[in-house]
């Protein structure tokens, strides 16, 4: 059965095919600033892989060797209670962020607006800037179409690819992989992630852009919980601004028709990466790029007006009201991630880079040697989390005559995990009680910082 006009009018209307979006260039502190945070952003992604420390990779994660080197520590698996507390502190710090600045992260260091800006700066350079591109977009195909596309895509997959190479390139050591890929011997995986990488960046930074912002990113959806009215946002000057409309440069009166200093001349629309009109207000949308605000700022300065007319501020100081930067959640927030922070600096500060689990055989209670003493069986599991092998001595105390039947030296390898079966014996004289507390230590031969005890429990019959 057919669908009756209106009910297809209504499914319709519910899809509208995307625009693209073609922003308009910009010059202004802001635009210098943001163009400085992605550059140095940039940089840092692609040179920190070359960097050695300690002769190794500066940051590396080993995930064949199961240790993870970070400017000049090691973290083992072992270590990932410190994963959790990073992700945790890169939550708060969002948090904390987002409501003292608002979306600066998202204007200013997150991936996606920093590859997209990479990617509209190369759009750039081979199409020219807005009004050049729209033409081309609007013009029927032909040889110079054809080739400006060509060009632009292939610098977009070159710069996509390299991101993919620089992005494997932290997970296997990047000069090894150079070297391999020069020979064409990446593994399988390698492989994969290059152009599962590559193709993500391309994608999302080339094609989709804003609809990442607008549809696939969960920030700006749940930002709203976070600001309040003292959050710092980028808004127009309704109150200054309304009513729009055109008029001359030198025209002094216009306040007497009844005009505003907005002057409609819509360029904070043309140079909105997600192509919204600040005008009508907050905006999931907006990422605090503050594009608008240095090209309206531009336009206040030809037309002989103050600036701000969009700018960053807050609700309360758009309605004449005190602004509270210290409120009760930057306190919280602030004082939450500076505990964090304390913690995780003690805890790798004193973590030990060797451990040991102590494991009783639960399977008899004791047994009674041929020498005539009592003995426990124990296993013993040793970790080394250092980047050294180490040869280990292990001793016991807690009972007077307590003997070690063991070797007394275990050579454990860099990151190695040791299972070591160990007895005690002493003499039934000198038990005064069925369970005895005794204790292992573990102690480097060569390194005596790298030192660990362990308690456990030594039975024996009744007296």
């Amino acid at each position: 059965m057919k669908p009756s006009k209106n009910t297809q009018s209504e499914q319709e209307s519910l899809f509208a095919e995307r625009q693209t979006i073609h922003p308009r260039i910009v010059f202004g502190f802001f635009s210098r600033l943001k163009a400085l945070s992605g550059v140095i952003l940039l940089s840092l992604y692609y040179l920190i892989p070359w960097l050695q420390w300690d002769n190794h990779q500066a940051i590396l994660f080993d995930l064949p060797g199961r240790k993870f080197h970070i400017l000049g520590l090691t973290f083992w698996p072992q270590d990932f209670i410190f994963l959790t507390f990073l992700l945790i502190v890169a939550g708060l710090t969002l948090f904390f962020v987002t409501t003292l600045t608002g979306r600066l992260w998202c204007g200013f260091a997150c991936p996606q607006t920093i590859w997209t800006d990479a990617f509209l700066w190369m759009e750039r350079l081979v199409e020219g800037d807005r009004p050049k591109q729209i033409k081309l977009e609007k013009s029927p195909m032909s040889f110079r179409k054809f080739r400006l596309k060509v060009t632009k895509h292939t610098l977009w997959l070159i710069f996509a690819l390299f991101t993919g190479f620089t992005f494997v390139g932290y997970f296997t050591p990047i000069r090894e992989l150079s070297e391999a890929l020069m020979i064409f011997n990446l593994s399988e995986s390698e492989t994969f992630w290059l152009f599962f990488y590559a193709f993500a960046t391309y994608g999302n930074a080339g094609w989709m852009r804003e609809q990442v912002c607008i549809y696939m990113c969960p920030y700006s959806r749940f930002q709203s919980a976070m600001f309040d009215k003292d959050t710092m946002i980028i808004a127009y000057d309704e109150k200054r601004g309304e009513s729009r409309g055109s008029r001359k440069k030198n025209n002094k009166n216009y306040k007497n028709n009844g005009l505003g200093d907005c002057i409609d001349c819509t360029m904070c629309v043309q140079v909105c990466p997600t192509g919204i009109d600040i005008r009508d207000g907050l905006q999931y949308e907006c990422i605090s790029c503050s594009a608008c605000v240095d090209v309206c700022d531009s336009i206040m300065d030809k037309m002989g007006y103050p600036k701000g007319l969009v700018r960053y501020t807050t609700e309360n100081r758009l309605n004449n009201k005190t602004t509270h930067i210290f409120r009760p959640r930057i306190f919280v927030y602030g004082g939450i991630l500076l505990a964090i922070f304390i913690g995780i600096g003690y805890s790798i500060g004193a973590r030990t880079l060797v451990e040991l689990d102590v494991i009783r055989d639960r399977n008899s209670l004791f047994i009674e040697n041929d020498d005539g003493l009592i003995e426990n069986v124990y296993s013993l599991r040793i970790i080394n989390i250092d980047d050294h092998p180490h040869i280990y001595e292990i001793t016991a105390s807690g009972i007077e005559g307590l003997q070690l039947i063991k070797d007394k030296e275990i050579q454990v390898g860099a990151g190695e995990v040791m299972t070591v079966p160990v007895r005690l014996a002493v003499d039934y004289e000198n038990l005064s009680q069925r369970s005895t507390h005794v204790r292992f230590k573990l102690t480097a031969r060569k390194n005596p910082e790298l030192t660990v005890t362990e308690e456990a429990r030594f039975l024996g019959p009744h007296h």
